[in-house]
């Protein structure tokens, strides 16, 4: 079997692949898995919150919005260069092999905040390992400057589908979020999108987000799947909690639509058990984070990951310069476009 990289999905097919019987849908994505992605090789990836709180934005889901929280105490405190590095340092001999940094903003600020930035995805790019920040907008001379640091990903994600958005957020449009991806997409950095389950979207509402990733020309290097965790004061605290199945159906229907693109089992993970996290790694999830922290939610802690690891069978490491050969000849063979 050659996998056939598509990027004309529609969203009625995308909902039709969401609704087959569960076993149905676990045996295309493990085949398309298997083909596309040989042996259960999964990456660690660490997740460091720089600025926390403070942040322009209304998000629902958000903790750190002006908007959800009456904590001004920290809104400007930012960590400084050399704590950030040892931090890097810590999760690379934890196992990590890819450090993420968030930056609770609308938009970059350019000056010694963005400076202080370059530096640390320098210090992390020096290490040996992959270097991802998030921080909002961004200018097409800010994107040039992350790619001239050495810049690994930028995560945007586009947290729901385009009918669903205004919902979610007032203060930034979807076209927006595209925009930024973007100019990350032409400063030649790798995009990281992917969104959120459990915020009282539809089915439809979930295909449309993914007929959105899906169509992108090439598709995202990496999607993370997350799931809503209600934090208290956002104005989703109150929001039933999600079905876990439904994260594996939408890890399951992402790894079919991009079957090179990293598929990373994000936020809500701490809500699952040991069993439907290891149905979403069959699933074609070849990615966790790793670490007791995500920015201001919790995670499974690192010898517990371990052991899911280990019980499951898979390798936590990956062969990148096999995927990003085929990442290469993807985006050859498709042309470019976006983040």
């Amino acid at each position: 079997m050659t996998v056939a990289i598509r990027h004309d999905w529609t969203t009625a097919e995308i909902q039709t692949l969401l609704e087959l019987p569960l076993m149905e849908l676990l045996w295309r994505a493990q085949t398309v898995h298997r083909e596309a992605n040989p042996g259960y090789n999964v990456q660690l990836a660490s997740l460091l919150s720089v600025k926390t709180g403070g942040c322009e934005e209304d998000c629902a889901y958000c903790s750190q919005s002006i908007h959800n929280s009456s904590d001004v105490s920290a809104f400007e405190a930012q960590m400084q260069i050399e704590p950030v590095l040892k931090r890097a340092r810590a999760a690379k001999d934890a196992g990590a092999d890819r450090f993420c940094m968030g930056w609770a903003w609308r938009e970059i600020r350019d000056g010694a905040p963005f400076e202080a930035m370059l530096e640390m995805v320098r210090g992390v790019r020096g290490m040996g390992m992959e270097a991802c920040v998030t921080a909002g907008m961004l200018t097409d001379q800010q994107a040039e400057r992350l790619a001239e640091a050495g810049l690994t990903a930028y995560n945007h994600n586009l947290d729901t589908s385009p009918e669903h958005y205004d919902r979610i957020i007032t203060t930034r449009t979807f076209q927006e979020r595209l925009e930024t991806l973007e100019r990350v997409r032409r400063a030649g950095v790798t995009l990281c999108c992917g969104g959120i389950i459990g915020m009282g979207e539809t089915l439809r509402d979930r295909a449309s987000m993914l007929q959105v990733l899906a169509t992108m020309n090439p598709h995202p290097e990496s999607v993370p799947v997350n799931g809503l965790v209600a934090v208290e004061g956002t104005p989703l605290e109150g929001q039933d909690a999600f079905e876990p199945l439904e994260l594996v159906r939408m890890v399951a229907t992402a790894r079919i639509l991009m079957p090179h693109s990293r598929v990373r089992l994000s936020a809500g993970r701490e809500s699952m058990n040991r069993e439907a996290q290891i149905l979403c790694l069959q699933a074609g999830a070849d990615s966790i984070f790793y670490g007791d922290v995500l920015l201001t939610t919790g995670n499974p802690d690192v010898e517990a990951d371990r052991q899911l690891l280990a019980d499951a069978g898979v390798n936590a490491s990956w062969a990148e310069q096999s995927r990003d050969a085929n990442l290469a000849t993807t985006a050859i063979q498709t042309q470019p476009n976006r983040r």
